[in-house]
């Protein structure tokens, strides 16, 4: 699902803001997230979306706090975050803690599974697919 138009003109809006109020060209901040300045136009334009990678390196150059950009970038992920709870007796976590065909689905670690258990004790993931997705955005910020 494509980011609606306001919320695309709002995250354009607010890197073009934060890089003006640091005095910084597109030519600088193309720089320190290593893309090129046509790129970062196109960004502040809305005629772009970034990569979750990219969103970090500007958040990082721009001083922005990461998951609020990412909100900004990818409104259809604050949805899932979000969304209200499945309706079973079992909580979120343990639904998906006992889905072992998910697990091997998706060659999922141990060393995976106690990071997931620390993002269930933050309160909030409200369905078994929502770590999945917290699951995938962790591998891709690693490289994995």
């Amino acid at each position: 699902m494509a980011p609606k138009k306001a919320q695309v003109k709002e995250f354009a809006r607010r890197i073009r803001s934060h890089r003006h109020n640091l005095g910084l060209t597109q030519e600088e901040i193309a720089r320190r997230i290593g893309t090129t300045t046509p790129y970062v136009g196109h960004l502040e334009s809305g005629k772009r979306h970034p990569s979750e990678n990219v969103v970090v390196r500007l958040a990082d150059a721009l001083g922005i706090d990461r998951a609020e950009l990412f909100l900004l970038a990818n409104p259809q992920a604050e949805a899932i975050i979000t969304q209200p709870a499945d309706s079973s007796d079992d909580s979120s976590w343990d639904q998906f803690r006992k889905d072992k065909q998910l697990h091997r689905i998706h060659n999922i670690s141990a060393e995976e599974m106690a990071l997931l258990s620390r993002v269930d004790m933050l309160g909030r993931v409200r369905s078994p697919r929502d770590f999945l997705f917290i699951l995938n955005t962790v591998r891709q910020a690693l490289g994995r």
